[in-house]
């Protein structure tokens, strides 16, 4: 007979599981440390900053987590919905957005919270395997992005890392929306088609980074002086407008 199967109960007041038992790990401000909740098995070193094996003695900046590993956290966490939204601006370029639905805990205020992330996927960032799955590839960095910038882990994941490709840019023969933005590959390309999408003008766009004290943004002139990890972030924040 094989094993008998455990229905996985929570706690309705943390909302934690209770059955079966999760050891949990908690920092100093009584928040769960999911960081310290990671496996070994699931970790082994960047080889591009370090020679050391013992993933015990590396930090976070040296080791890449593998995705069974982000699978196994948000298990734990838990979670309602998994859903994707996927653009692709050229045949060669696919970007994904990632929405999930975590389940109400204390570190929430037992609120439901809906948190997004983008992974992209072009000739840039992927290897010559990767390129035949530029769709899934992009759906993996952002399912792993979401579930470690919400859980507040600072290990990169394995989907998420680039390679070194030499094959030369696509550029569309699309006219330019604005500032030179001409590539339909270029995320900044992106940025400025959602924005027009939604009526937000650039002086507005920056208005709100100011206000969010965004390092650098008072010297932004133009949509493509923002910085990329931001832009990614801008696109899914419009988005959900």
């Amino acid at each position: 007979m094989g094993k008998k199967l455990t229905k996985i109960t929570r706690d309705q007041d943390t909302g934690l599981i209770t059955t079966p038992k999760v050891n949990y790990v908690f920092d100093d401000n009584g928040l769960i440390d999911w960081r310290a909740m990671i496996a070994k098995k699931w970790l082994f070193p960047n080889k591009d900053k370090t020679n050391e094996t013992d993933v015990s003695n590396l930090e976070d900046h040296e080791l890449i987590i593998k995705i069974g590993g982000i699978k196994e956290l948000a298990q734990i966490r838990g979670y309602t919905s998994v859903k994707y939204n996927v653009d692709t601006p050229s045949l060669d370029y696919v970007i994904a957005t990632c929405s999930i639905t975590w389940v109400p805990n204390y570190e929430t205020e037992n609120r439901e919270v809906t948190y997004s992330a983008i992974g992209d996927a072009g000739p840039y960032n992927t290897n010559d395997f990767s390129k035949c799955f530029l769709g899934a590839f992009a759906e993996n960095r952002a399912f792993v992005r979401c579930v470690r910038n919400f859980l507040r882990i600072n290990i990169v994941g394995q989907e998420e890392l680039g390679a070194n490709v030499v094959s030369p840019p696509q550029v569309s023969n699309k006219p330019s929306i604005e500032d030179g933005l001409g590539k339909q590959s270029d995320p900044h390309y992106l940025l400025s088609k959602v924005m027009k999408e939604k009526e937000i003008s650039f002086d507005n766009l920056k208005r709100i980074l100011l206000k969010e004290e965004y390092a650098g943004a008072d010297v932004f002139e133009k949509i493509s002086d923002i910085p990329k990890p931001k832009v990614f972030n801008l696109i899914a924040r419009i988005k959900a407008i």
